[in-house]
């Protein structure tokens, strides 16, 4: 129990923190496009706010802290007040995963600016590490959210940007996406690492100067 207790303590310190400010970075993303393309859905409910407030959900922090997978309250569209729903909806998609890669890129550029000045000490340790974890989080959220499996982002871009007898074809998919979204993240733990880890490896390590694990 304590060695538990210890490890959810130094989860809450060390990867909390970076979790909801990418959540809230990638959330607010989404609602911002969706208003510029003419959905005020998410903005007149409080999502374009980089406070994390607005955007958790209770079993996604939950999840976070006992597990390497969280989630946020997904941001609300209204495809009826969309000009364009099919296209607009690939960039109100595209936003969140562009989001998290700028997030990541500012994060890593902050670190090999500033990581040899921070001292050898717990507070310096500790700006270490979270800046590192930003950059990691970022993009593992980034990579995850690509999959084309509904409802993931990834899934809406597809959607944009197939012809209109595929698209039609691909509503099928969403009675089975949770299943199948499940079954990826609960099963699927070698394929997932196949997914993600080149992309922490490759533009990780570019981030953080080759200081990925």
């Amino acid at each position: 129990m304590e060695g538990f207790l210890n490890d959810l303590i130094e989860r809450a310190i060390y990867f909390l923190p970076p979790f909801l400010l990418s959540i809230s970075f990638h959330e607010s993303a989404h609602a911002y496009v969706a208003y510029r393309f003419g959905d005020p859905t998410a903005r007149d409910l409080g999502r374009v706010t980089l406070n994390p407030l607005p955007h958790i959900n209770i079993p996604g922090l939950i999840a976070i802290m006992l597990s390497p997978f969280g989630w946020a309250k997904p941001v609300p569209v209204n495809p009826y007040n969309l000009r364009n729903p099919i296209r607009d909806n690939l960039w109100i998609s595209l936003a969140g995963p562009a989001s998290n890669l700028i997030l990541a890129a500012i994060f890593g550029a902050i670190f090999q600016l500033t990581h040899s000045l921070f001292p050898p000490s717990a507070g310096g340790l500790y700006a270490v590490t979270f800046i590192q974890n930003c950059v990691v989080l970022n993009l593992m959220l980034m990579t995850f959210n690509l999959i084309p499996i509904p409802p993931l982002d990834g899934f809406h871009i597809l959607e944009g940007l197939v012809s209109t007898e595929t698209y039609i074809k691909l509503q099928g998919l969403y009675k089975f996406g949770p299943l199948l979204l499940l079954a990826l993240v609960l099963l699927g733990g070698n394929i997932l690492g196949a997914i993600i880890s080149p992309v922490i490896r490759i533009i990780g390590g570019f981030l953080l100067g080759g200081r990925v694990g």
